[in-house]
């Protein structure tokens, strides 16, 4: 089942996607799903990020291959760090280039939605916590990544987390591919398979350090090909059985100038 969160006259609705239909849903997908007679076309709608998460945590160096790429070892516990939801993107939206930045590249992954509150759970408890899965992509400023020694910024301007277009709740993670495309070119693409800890085992490792809610992501990590992307960029993170989430990288706007001219 696919579950979208969209605009639609001027309301923000959730939907489940059937045949290019959006069928409304009563309530929330975390408080129980209600068909609606209601529908709409998909081209009627604007798709927003297919949630709002209070946490956004996301994941380094979780696929063998791109560890081998880099030449660094296998890490013993999940390398965690986070991103604020003020840098969530919608399927369609525009990547921002910062003007502070020198090099932006794209980080294709697999994410996973919690469908509920939970606290300290077992791996083997983990998979009935999460309601789905999605597209997204760990935008990253990789020179100011460099220069401060740690992610916090570079990870985390507006328009740096783009998700969607809509969850997948049906779907057995380990079985996808996760694939990148750069104008049309395909740059990274590798089996979900070669995570080193599975989304269940990012959950129930998450779940030990922090409670998770309803609508919070885990992004869980990145192929290997990870690389730069430019103003006029048109980027594609596709997942099989999930869907494509699609944007495209923009330049900076202009300084306003400024209105203190003249004065004295």
């Amino acid at each position: 089942m696919k579950i979208a969160r969209y605009l639609y006259r001027g309301h923000i609705r959730f939907g489940i996607l059937e045949d290019g239909l959006l069928r409304e849903i009563e309530r929330t997908p975390f408080t129980g799903i209600h068909r609606q007679g209601r529908t709409c076309r998909l081209e009627e709608v604007e798709l927003l990020p297919p949630v709002f998460p209070q946490k956004i945590i996301a994941v380094g160096l979780n696929y063998r291959d791109h560890a081998e790429e880099l030449g660094m070892p296998l890490p013993e516990e999940p390398v965690l760090f986070m991103k604020p939801p003020s840098s969530l993107l919608a399927h369609g939206g525009e990547i921002v280039y910062p003007s502070m930045s020198r090099r932006v590249d794209y980080e294709a992954e697999l994410v996973l939605v919690c469908g509920r509150e939970c606290r300290n759970v077992s791996v083997d408890e983990a998979s009935a916590c999460i309601l789905g899965y999605t597209c997204g992509n760990d935008v990253t400023a990789r020179h100011l990544q460099a220069r401060d020694g740690q992610w916090t910024r570079a990870k985390s301007f507006d328009t740096f987390c783009p998700l969607g277009p809509w969850i997948e709740t049906e779907v057995d993670p380990l079985s996808l591919t996760v694939e990148l495309r750069l104008n049309g070119e395909v740059r990274q693409s590798s089996p979900a398979s070669n995570m080193i800890f599975s989304p269940a085992e990012l959950l129930s490792f998450v779940s030990r350090i922090m409670t998770l809610y309803p609508g919070d992501v885990i992004m869980t990590g990145t192929p290997p090909g990870v690389g730069e992307m430019r103003p006029g960029d048109v980027v594609e993170v596709a997942v099989e059985g999930i869907g494509v989430l699609r944007n495209r990288v923009v330049a900076p706007p202009l300084p306003r100038p400024s209105t203190d001219e003249g004065r004295v």
